[in-house]
C-alpha cells in the first residue's frame, strides 16, 4: 500500500494513504491489521482524512515495511476485523449530532423571524404531544416537565428561549442514547461463545473438529453440559435445553426430533443431533444486545432506586415550578425550576456506571450478567468454593494408572478416555489429555454414553457394561466387585481416585494429581480482608482430603463428600440466616449451588452449563480475578453513590439560582444538560480501584 509519511516522533508515526476515500470497514482493515504488528502498541485509523497514527516500541523500519506490505484486499487482514467494532456507532452518532447544530445554525442566523416562529411552534408539538401522552397514561415523567417549559416559553412570546430549550433537549437526547449504546456495544462486543470445537457425525462415526470447519447443513452432536455453538434444527434424539439467557425461559425447554435450537443454548441434559443451518452465528450481538437493555431482573437495586426516585421527582418539580409562581408571578423564574430535573442524569448515570464496570470486568477476563450480580458481590458476607478446578488447578493431569486382574494399562486409558472425551469437565479432560501423550487413539467403541451428575458415565464395549467415575457410583451404585489385591487397598491418598469398572468389576483405578493453586491462600486472605467474613470449601472429595485441602488454603469452614444437592441446600440455608452469598464452581454438579447463590461464578474453562447458569465467568489462569471482581463491584456502588450526591446537589443548586434570578432558563437548560452529559462521560471511565498486595503482585 502506498503511504506517505505526514509526521514522525519518537515511538509515533503518522501517515496519509494514497486514496481518495477510505471506507469504515478498511479503516478498520488498516487499524486491525496493523494494530496486529509486532512492537506496535496502537493504532487509530481516521477514515475521512485517510490517515493513520501508528505508535511503537519497534524499530521504525519495521513499522514502515508493514506498511508498505499492508493491502485493503488482503484476506489475511479482512480476517482480523471483528464484525462489530463500533466505528459505524460512533460515525452514526457523529453525523446526527452535526446535522443537528447545523440545522440550528441556519435556523439562528438565515431565517427570518416569521419562519423562525412557525418552526418552532411544530417542533414543539413533537414534545407537547410527548407530554400529554404521558398524562392520558396517568403518569408525571419528564415529559411532562418539558412541554410545559416550552409551551409555557411560546405563550409569553419568549420564542427564543422555547428555541433554545428544544435545540439542548435534541442535542442532550443524542448524547444520552449514544453514550448507552456505546458503553452497550463496548460490553456486548466482549462476550462470545467460547466454543472451538464441536462433535461432527460423520458416516465412519462421531469426529471432533474445530468449529470453525462447520458448514450450513452439518450434522453435529451436543451433550449434557455442552453449549449449542449454531443455530440449527434437532434431526435425532432428545434433550432440555437451558435458552434463558436467549428467551428469558427460567426453565429448561424440551427439545425433540423437529425442533429449533440457537446458538448459546446449554443442553441441561440429553443428547440431541443439530442440522446446522446458521453457521455465522449473525444473531448472538443482537441478542446479547438485547439481554443486557431488556432484562429488568439483570438491574441491580440501586439501578432501580435511581429510576424511580427519577420518577417520583418530576411531580415535585411541577410543583415547585406553580409555587413559584404564584409567589413571584414571574413566568420565566417559573421555567428556570422546569428546565432542570433530575431524572435525565439519574436515569443515564447508574446503568452507565454499570455498564461501564461491566466491560472493565470483561477487560480482565470477567464476564458479567448484570449489575445485579455486581451488588451483590460488593454486599456479599460469604463465598462458597468448589474444591476441583477452581481451589486445584482446572487441568489437573493423571499421575498414574493402576490396572488389576492383569489388564494392560494403555488399553485402560484408552478405554477411560474414550467414554470421557464426551463430556467438559476437568478431570475428563485430564484422562484425554493423558491418553493423547501417550499417542493412544480411543476410536469410538462403545454404544451410548450417558453423563450422571457428580457420580460417573455407564455405557457398554463389546457387550460388556462399563462404568467410569467415583467409589460412590461405581461401587456402591453399579455394585462393581473390589479386586483382592493388595494395591488396591493401599492407593495413596494425596490423589484424586477414578475407578473404572468392565463387565461387574473394578478393573483399573486412574490417579488424579489435583494440583493446588499457588495463589488460593493470598486469595482467600485478601477476600477476607476486603469484607467477605465466611469462606466455605464443599468438595465430594473424602474427609482426609478436604481437611488437608482446607488448611493449606484457611477457608473458615469446609464439608467433604457432599453431592451437588447439598450444595444448593448450604446456600438456601445461609439465605434463611439473612447472609449473601457467593458460589464459585466449574463443573455440572456446581450448577444447582451456582443457580441458588446470589451470584454464582464460573470458572472460564468448566463445563458450559455452569457457565450459562452462573452470573459471572472468571478466567481460569488465576483466582486473583475474584478480588478483582471484588474490587470492581465495591468502586461501583462508591460511584453510584458519589453520582447521586453530585446529581442532586448540583441540580438542587441550578434550581436555586433560577428561582433567585440569577440564571435564565436556557442557561439552566444548558447548565443542566452539560452536567448530565458530563456525568455520563465520567460514569464510561474506568472505576478508581483500591489497591492490595498480593503474592507479589499488585492488584
Amino acid at each position: 500500500m502506498r503511504c506517505k509519511i505526514l509526521h514522525r516522533s519518537k515511538g509515533r508515526i503518522r501517515v496519509h494513504f494514497c486514496m481518495r476515500y477510505m471506507t469504515l470497514f478498511q479503516a478498520d482493515t488498516a487499524e486491525y491489521a496493523l494494530s496486529a504488528v509486532a512492537g506496535v502498541t496502537k493504532v487509530q485509523v481516521f477514515d475521512r482524512t485517510c490517515d493513520a497514527v501508528i505508535w511503537y516500541t519497534c524499530d521504525r523500519e519495521d513499522v514502515i515495511r508493514a506498511l508498505s506490505r499492508f493491502s485493503f484486499d488482503d484476506e489475511s487482514a479482512r480476517s482480523l476485523v471483528p464484525a462489530l467494532t463500533g466505528r459505524e456507532l460512533y460515525r452514526e452518532y457523529e453525523e446526527r449530532l452535526t446535522n443537528a447544530v447545523i440545522r440550528r445554525v441556519i435556523h439562528k442566523l438565515l431565517l427570518p423571524l416569521p419562519i423562525r416562529r412557525i418552526l418552532s411552534v411544530i417542533k414543539a408539538m413533537k414534545y407537547i404531544l410527548k407530554g400529554l401522552e404521558c398524562l392520558l397514561k396517568g403518569k408525571l415523567e419528564v415529559a411532562v416537565l418539558d412541554a410545559v417549559a416550552i409551551t409555557a416559553s411560546m405563550l409569553r412570546g419568549d420564542f427564543d428561549t422555547a428555541g433554545s430549550v428544544m435545540f439542548l433537549l435534541e442535542i442532550g437526547d443524542i448524547l444520552d442514547e449514544w453514550t448507552h449504546k456505546k458503553s452497550v456495544d463496548d460490553l456486548a462486543r466482549t462476550m462470545s461463545l467460547g466454543v472451538e470445537n464441536v462433535w461432527l457425525k460423520a458416516d465412519d462415526g462421531d469426529v471432533l473438529v474445530p468449529l470453525s470447519q462447520i458448514q450450513k447443513g452439518d450434522k453435529i452432536i451436543v451433550r449434557t453440559g455442552s453449549m449449542i455453538p449454531l443455530d440449527g434444527k434437532v434431526i435425532g434424539g432428545d434433550a432440555t435445553v437451558d435458552q434463558a439467557s436467549m428467551t428469558g425461559e427460567s426453565v429448561p425447554v424440551h427439545k425433540s426430533e423437529g425442533a429449533y435450537v440457537y446458538a448459546g443454548t446449554v443442553v441441561a441434559d440429553g443428547e440431541c443431533t443439530i442440522c446446522v443451518e446458521n453457521t455465522a452465528g449473525n444473531g448472538r450481538y443482537d441478542r446479547i444486545v438485547k439481554m443486557i437493555e431488556g432484562s429488568e431482573a439483570l438491574k441491580s437495586n440501586a439501578e432501580s432506586k435511581a429510576s424511580h426516585l427519577a420518577d417520583r421527582l418530576v411531580p415535585w418539580c411541577l410543583g415547585a415550578s406553580a409555587l413559584v409562581w404564584l409567589i413571584t408571578r414571574n413566568v420565566t423564574k417559573a421555567v428556570a425550576v422546569l428546565m432542570v430535573d433530575f431524572s435525565c442524569a439519574l436515569k443515564l448515570a447508574m446503568p452507565i456506571s454499570v455498564l461501564s464496570a461491566m466491560r472493565q470486568c470483561s477487560e480482565k477476563g470477567i464476564t458479567v450478567k448484570g449489575g445485579k450480580f455486581l451488588e451483590a458481590v460488593a454486599e456479599a458476607d460469604t463465598i462458597v468454593f468448589d474444591k476441583t478446578g477452581t481451589l486445584t488447578w482446572s487441568q489437573p493431569h493423571v499421575a498414574k494408572i493402576i490396572p488389576f486382574r492383569g489388564r494392560d494399562e494403555a488399553e485402560m486409558l484408552r478405554l477411560a478416555a474414550c467414554l470421557e472425551e464426551h463430556y467438559p469437565h476437568s478431570i475428563a479432560n485430564a484422562v484425554v489429555k493423558a491418553a493423547e501423550e501417550r499417542g493412544l487413539l480411543h476410536e469410538e467403541r462403545h454404544s451410548k454414553v450417558q453423563y450422571v451428575v457428580a457420580h460417573g458415565i455407564p455405557s457398554s464395549v463389546d457387550g460388556e457394561k462399563v462404568v467410569i467415575g467415583s467409589y460412590h457410583f461405581v461401587v456402591e451404585d453399579e455394585h462393581c466387585s473390589l479386586p483382592e489385591e493388595d494395591i488396591f487397598n493401599d492407593l495413596p491418598t494425596e490423589y484424586s481416585h477414578l475407578y473404572l469398572g468392565i463387565g461387574g468389576e473394578i478393573a483399573a483405578v486412574i490417579l488424579i494429581e489435583d494440583p493446588l493453586r499457588e495463589e488460593a491462600a493470598d486469595v482467600i486472605d485478601i477476600l477476607h480482608s476486603l469484607g467477605i467474613k465466611n469462606t466455605v470449601m464443599m468438595t465430594g472429595d473424602n474427609e482426609r482430603t478436604a481437611r488437608a485441602v482446607a488448611a493449606k488454603v484457611g477457608v473458615n469452614t469446609y464439608h467433604s463428600e457432599v453431592l451437588p444437592e447439598d450444595k444448593a441446600e448450604f446456600i438456601r440455608k445461609e439465605h434463611e440466616d439473612g447472609r449473601r452469598v457467593i458460589m464459585i464452581g466449574d463443573g455440572v454438579n456446581d450448577s444447582p449451588a451456582l443457580s441458588e447463590s446470589d451470584a454464582g461464578i464460573a470458572i472460564s474453562t468448566g463445563a458450559a452449563i455452569a457457565r450459562e447458569i452462573a452470573d459471572m465467568t472468571i478466567s481460569a489462569e488465576d483466582l486473583y480475578a475474584l478480588v478483582e471482581l471484588k474490587l470492581i463491584s465495591d468502586a461501583l456502588m462508591e460511584r453510584i453513590r458519589t453520582n447521586y450526591r453530585t446529581i442532586i446537589g448540583f441540580n438542587t443548586m441550578l434550581i436555586v439560582l433560577g428561582v433567585i434570578g440569577v440564571l435564565p432558563p436556557s442557561l439552566s437548560a444548558l447548565l443542566h444538560n452539560g452536567s448530565t452529559l458530563l456525568i455520563g462521560l465520567k460514569s464510561m471511565t474506568d472505576l478508581p480501584l483500591r489497591r492490595v498486595k498480593a503474592g507479589g503482585r499488585e492488584l
